[in-house]
């Protein structure tokens, strides 16, 4: 996964944050839509948990949201609840390669990165599967674009 910091600031700050925290080690993906998303990042696992606080949409942002990519195959987003600032630490990975299916969705969520490796592994995810270690690879000091985050299953 390649993050984009430049993007989206506060988000990648936030997810590489968790990461370190070892924060998704061990967490399932609890939402999984044929053709669609995989989600996951709730200690729960049923989709209303999070890791104590949130952060702000930066979709809202006109100057961010213009360098945001399009939601389609590989693109990652924060989910969240119904306000726009209420991402925390569940995030989704698009599934379908048609632009279309995600339509409503674009600049309306915060996308912050891209599977670049390993679309195959994701393509196989379904409900329940675990995240067993996630971490950072590459990563200095100022988090310069781009970042790799590895997973193991």
């Amino acid at each position: 996964m390649e993050l984009y910091p430049d993007i989206a600031p506060k988000t990648v700050a936030n997810f590489t944050k968790l990461i370190e925290m070892e924060f998704y080690d061990g967490l399932t993906f609890h939402r999984y839509v044929e053709n669609f998303v995989i989600q996951g990042g709730d200690p729960e696992g049923s989709g209303s948990g999070g890791p104590g606080w949130t952060i702000p949409g930066e979709f809202q942002n006109p100057k961010l949201r213009a360098k945001m990519p399009r939601h389609r195959k590989g693109v990652v987003a924060m989910a969240r609840a119904n306000k726009p600032d209420s991402a925390g630490s569940q995030f989704y990975i698009c599934l379908d390669t048609k632009p279309s299916r995600y339509f409503s969705l674009n600049g309306q969520y915060t996308t912050f990165g891209k599977i670049i490796a390993g679309m195959d592994v994701v393509d196989q995810l379904g409900k329940g599967d675990v995240m067993n270690t996630v971490r950072l690879k590459g990563k200095n000091e100022e988090l310069s674009p781009p970042t790799e985050v590895q997973t193991s299953q």
